[in-house]
């Protein structure tokens, strides 16, 4: 399979890690601030309550069953922060914006969402990768925030990181090959040769997880009879510029964006399913 060096050779990027973080934080420690800058993620942070998530579990279960019955794939949830009331409800959620905010400060823009929906006894996985190869961004000032639905461990498939791999920045990836059965396309081989031992990102519903665009993780194939299910969301500071139009479909959620690069897209009215013209 093809390597690649570049994800866009093309383009004008910064293809450096940038150390976040603002000197007065109002909800993170400068401790963690520095372990995030260090390993390159942070986790676990609490944010919703039992009660609250048991009512986020139940709007999610009744989301999951219509998408499909959409024609829409348990990973296809995409930027439906545009069309559910719901989704973009957890996206702007304030609780969330000020743990980000301490990593990128007054400005926070949501520039994409991603529901991952892996289902019991799912054969899929996600190959280790790098985020930043896939987003036409510069410079990396990118903060994805992973919560979780349903508890996460091992068992069910947990996102694994590897500390330490976003210093190298770029690294080279192949295109996947057919029978790694790859929710995405992009595969860094020997992975683990580019920082740590990997770490399992394991949370109990309601929390969430931080990582830098430019960490390998991945996730194994879910062996287990419990849903994995969360919901990731990833946040920039409005000084970071889009090429081919990934500036689109964006929230902005603390702040203001000066050039007006950023999209905007307003609190939606109920919860629309978007149709699948390719179903």
């Amino acid at each position: 399979m093809a390597k690649h060096t570049n994800a866009f050779p093309e383009l004008q990027r910064d293809l450096r890690f940038v150390p976040l973080g603002v000197d007065d934080p109002q909800v993170l420690t400068a401790e963690q601030i520095n372990r995030y800058n260090a390993d390159g993620f942070l986790f676990p942070i609490d944010i919703f309550s039992t009660a609250e998530m048991a009512e986020i579990r139940a709007y999610i279960d009744d989301l999951v069953p219509k998408a499909l019955a959409a024609g829409w794939g348990n990973y296809d949830v995409v930027n439906w922060h545009k069309h559910c009331r719901g989704i973009w409800d957890l996206i702007t959620e304030p609780r969330i914006i000020d743990v980000v905010a301490d990593l990128l400060g007054d400005s926070v823009v949501l520039r994409h969402s991603h529901l991952f929906a892996k289902l019991p006894g799912d054969p899929k996985q996600v190959s280790w990768h790098q985020d930043a190869s896939y987003w036409p961004l510069t410079p990396s000032r990118v903060v994805s925030a992973w919560l979780a639905i349903d508890d996460t461990d091992v068992e069910n498939s947990a996102m694994r990181v590897i500390p330490g791999s976003h210093h190298n920045a770029q690294l080279t990836f192949h295109d996947s090959a057919e029978d790694e059965n790859n929710v995405l396309f992009q595969t860094v081989r020997d992975a683990e040769d580019w920082g740590r031992a990997p770490v399992a990102l394991e949370m109990k519903a309601g929390q969430i997880s931080l990582h830098s665009d430019w960490i390998l993780h991945g996730s194994e194939p879910n062996g287990s009879n419990r849903r994995r299910c969360g919901l990731a969301m990833r946040y920039l500071s409005a000084d970071v510029h889009a090429y081919d139009g990934w500036n689109a479909h964006s929230v902005w959620c603390r702040g203001e964006d000066p050039r007006n690069h950023w999209a905007n897209h307003p609190r939606p009215d109920g919860e629309a399913i978007p149709a699948n013209l390719d179903a």
